[in-house]
């Protein structure tokens, strides 16, 4: 007997999280086992408010789509985070499973997201559901997994993010270069919260080292003194300096502004990192005329589709598809993965690994990285990174002059349960 399954995202978006859909949506074609795949309305809330959109009615054309459509205008996400005590929530989740003969439930997203596909099925097997659960893994920040690389090497939308980054700091040398005289310094400021690999990419605009550029992480230990006399070096040396600087690196007390998961919404907060450097460089000086500018970029990290790659697409999709070919088989309690093979040619297989193992794991930028001067990265890390980002440039689908992108119908499940307001929303 067919089982009906759903698709949810959950967290910051990438620029290939509707690949890994697509993947899904379209995996499940192959499988008799599948019925209808549902794509719940930002994430789980709309498993608890029953908003489910039928992804099966929709035109082939526009799941193909998929694949050029950054981020989850599609079907959302959310950053609603399923605590232990709010057991109504989980009722909820389980009549709603029930009312539409779900048997698959696929969660899209970080580690949170894969403690809560966990959750969700261990729940509805002890009341007596059959309803398998897998993860799909999605961050840009690449801290799912573990430091060994042996749970997930990377996580799609990372080499996307890092292609940005790449292109904006070669950009961004061009200008620095013939700007110098009145602006030799320039703060670039980096998503990745806790973690380094965004802040990171930026060698890969310039892995000869020919740039005047600093790159401080989160885990960089330097102070601002320290930062300070770094730049006013390199700036005495090469009349100029790039800094590209994580938005996690401890400049003391940035008014944080937390979400529902206990994460740092940096960009909320009353003070950004980029200008807090900015303003102590040209207070202590910049051992040069002209002043340092800070640019701060928010989230066209993670929607600059244009910056897409290849390679991250095509993984995404993958993912998607070990997704759907998992739960077909019940895998349940799994997230599909993305492991290295050894060997100087880059090539990947796709996976399972179990998602308490990933749901309790945090992956932290290896410290031999890391370079002494706490300024720079290491030649691994490029030789890490630099297969993910591709060779080619995405070529996007054009429309009288604008980008074409996925439209979906609004098919939606018919309702059969009493309207309800999860528990963090009363």
């Amino acid at each position: 007997m067919k089982k009906n399954l759903i698709v949810a995202q959950s967290g910051g978006p990438t620029c290939v999280i509707n690949s890994s859909l697509r993947g899904v949506i379209e995996g499940a074609r192959e499988f008799d086992n599948i019925g209808t795949v549902y794509g719940a309305e930002h994430g789980i809330e709309g498993v608890l408010k029953e908003n489910l959109l039928d992804l099966s009615a929709q035109p082939k054309e526009e799941v193909a789509l998929l694949r050029y459509t950054p981020v989850a205008g599609s079907i959302g996400t959310c950053r609603y985070k399923l605590k232990s005590h709010q057991t109504e929530d989980f009722d909820r989740v389980i009549d709603v499973l029930k009312a539409h003969n779900i048997g698959y439930f696929l969660y899209n997203g970080g580690n949170d997201s894969m403690d809560t596909a966990n959750k969700i099925a261990r729940l509805a097997q002890a009341r007596g559901i059959d309803l398998v659960g897998v993860g799909i893994p999605k961050t840009i920040d690449n801290d799912v997994g573990d430091s060994e690389f042996k749970l997930i090497d990377h996580t799609p939308g990372y080499g996307s993010t890092a292609k940005y980054w790449m292109h904006a700091v070669q950009y961004a040398n061009e200008e620095n270069k013939g700007s110098s005289p009145a602006d030799p310094v320039l703060v670039m400021q980096a998503m990745g919260r806790k973690i380094g690999f965004i802040p990171a990419a930026a060698r890969l605009a310039d892995p000869h080292r020919e740039i005047p550029l600093h790159i401080y992480l989160a885990e960089s230990p330097r102070t601002l003194e320290e930062l300070a006399e770094q730049v006013r070096a390199t700036v005495k040396q090469a009349g100029r300096c790039l800094v590209v600087i994580s938005e996690g690196f401890n400049v003391g007390d940035l008014g944080a502004v937390n979400d529902s998961f206990g994460h740092t919404s940096f960009s909320a907060s009353r003070q950004t990192v980029a200008q807090i450097v900015v303003n102590y460089l040209n207070k202590v000086g910049i051992g040069a005329k002209g002043a340092a500018r800070g640019n701060v970029s928010g989230t066209d990290q993670r929607h600059s589709m244009g910056y897409a790659s290849i390679v991250d697409l095509d993984e995404a999709y993958r993912v998607g598809q070990k997704a759907v070919e998992l739960a077909a088989k019940e895998q349940s309690g799994f997230m599909s993965t993305i492991l290295r093979e050894p060997g100087f040619i880059y090539d990947v297989r796709y996976d399972m690994v179990p998602l308490p193992v990933v749901a309790n794991s945090e992956r932290t930028f290896p410290k031999e990285w890391i370079l002494p001067d706490g300024c720079d990265v290491a030649d691994d890390f490029v030789r890490y990174a630099k297969p993910l980002l591709g060779e080619e440039m995405l070529t996007l689908p054009m429309l009288n002059g604008r980008q074409r992108l996925t439209r979906f119908e609004p098919i939606y499940a018919p309702k059969k349960l009493a309207p309800y307001v999860p528990q963090a929303d009363r």
